[in-house]
């Protein structure tokens, strides 16, 4: 699985293209600063700039804008990763941890770090429904039990090692409003978004803060910065979520001194899976719907850089990341948009290892369990 490096992402020319644009070229000043010195400095260039004084002045803007979002992207770097690089990272050693990965954009991170030579271990309650190589080992796991999670936490310390790389990605979202919702309905949500994730750290954390050496990748939701009618649980679960992530980060610094230990956030928005059949997107060019794939490329590329980061997909909505601190007018206008997203959701349910399935839904799971799976 090679990462989308095209300025076109598999999305088409949506918003995302012209920001990449942006970025690759009128941002970087290894374009624009040989420009602006050869109209600045050269008898040529000092005719051009004045033939074309306006152009010249957005050059030299851009150029400056370039300077600082290459100051900022290296101070970003700097504090997400504590200042410190780990070139330790000997792929063929790292044994990996997915869980919810026997399909969707979890089976394809996957199968991206299994082509990497990575040791992939997958917890899901489906059996895969793609064909793994040897290095993916599978684990059917209720990951809402902390009593199962340390069963097989035992057995995959002894037959494949202790995970170096986890990734936190199952989910589920039921659709209801807070008043239909069931207590179940409540409490499986918040134990497969937000409660495994601290189970399954709570087993595998000792051993990466021991050696200083691993990445925890949390993958939570637009939905956790901005939530909808019909969604309140599992945006609250994917708020949570990210909190988890930003107080990971925060512990392994300053409790267990663990700062080459990396951490990533995914804040993705409306994705190509089964959970949001129906699901309606007013504006597609601003916010497109999002292959899987584009998502999964981007988890595997991250950890392969061996660095921190917060991805978001499309990039388009980091601007709803800060929403809480706008003026109550514009979150009004945001929030309130959000009023239809939900109203036609056909999205098909994860398998709940609780319950037993009447006939239909057997049958239909086994015709298609890839739509059933733990998804995000």
């Amino acid at each position: 699985m090679a990462p989308n490096q095209s300025i076109i992402p598999r999305e088409g020319f949506v918003l995302d293209a012209v920001i990449n644009f942006v970025k690759k070229y009128a941002l970087n000043p290894k374009y624009t600063l040989p420009i602006f010195l050869f109209m600045r400095y050269t008898r040529k260039g000092q005719d051009l700039s004045g033939d074309y004084h306006t152009l010249f002045k957005i050059l030299r803007k851009f150029v400056l804008w370039g300077l600082l979002y290459k100051i900022n992207n290296r101070l970003n770097w700097g504090f997400m990763n504590n200042w410190v690089t780990d070139k330790s990272w000997v792929w063929s050693n790292e044994v990996a941890l997915v869980t919810g990965g026997s399909g969707g954009i979890g089976g394809l991170v996957v199968q991206g770090l299994a082509e990497k030579g990575i040791k992939v271990v997958v917890l899901d309650v489906i059996d895969l429904t793609y064909d793994a190589p040897k290095n993916v080992y599978f684990y059917k796991c209720d990951i809402t039990s902390t009593e199962k999670i340390a069963e097989v936490a035992d057995e995959i310390r002894t037959t494949v090692g202790n995970p170096t790389i986890i990734v936190n990605n199952a989910g589920v979202a039921r659709g209801n409003t807070i008043l239909d919702a069931t207590e179940k309905d409540v409490r499986f949500t918040f134990d497969v978004n937000v409660l495994a994730h601290f189970w399954i750290i709570k087993e595998f954390l000792p051993d990466i803060v021991k050696k200083n050496h691993g990445h925890i990748v949390t993958v939570a939701s637009i939905a956790g910065y901005q939530a909808a009618p019909q969604m309140v649980d599992y945006a609250a679960t994917k708020a949570a979520a990210i909190s988890f992530h930003d107080g990971l980060a925060l512990e392994l610094k300053h409790r267990y001194n663990a700062k080459k230990v990396r951490t990533t956030l995914v804040t993705q928005g409306l994705t190509r899976t089964a959970l949001f059949t129906g699901f309606k997107e007013d504006s597609p060019f601003m916010f497109p719907q999002q292959h899987p794939e584009s998502i999964a490329d981007g988890i595997v590329e991250q950890i392969v850089k061996g660095e921190s980061g917060h991805l978001v997909y499309p990039k388009s909505y980091h601007i709803l990341a800060g929403i809480r601190g706008q003026p109550a007018w514009f979150r009004a206008y945001v929030e309130n948009g959000t009023k239809h997203l939900m109203n036609n959701w056909k999205g098909r349910q994860v398998i709940d290892p609780n319950a037993k399935p009447t006939s239909d839904e057997a049958e239909e799971s086994a015709e298609d369990v890839s739509k059933s799976g733990v998804l995000v």
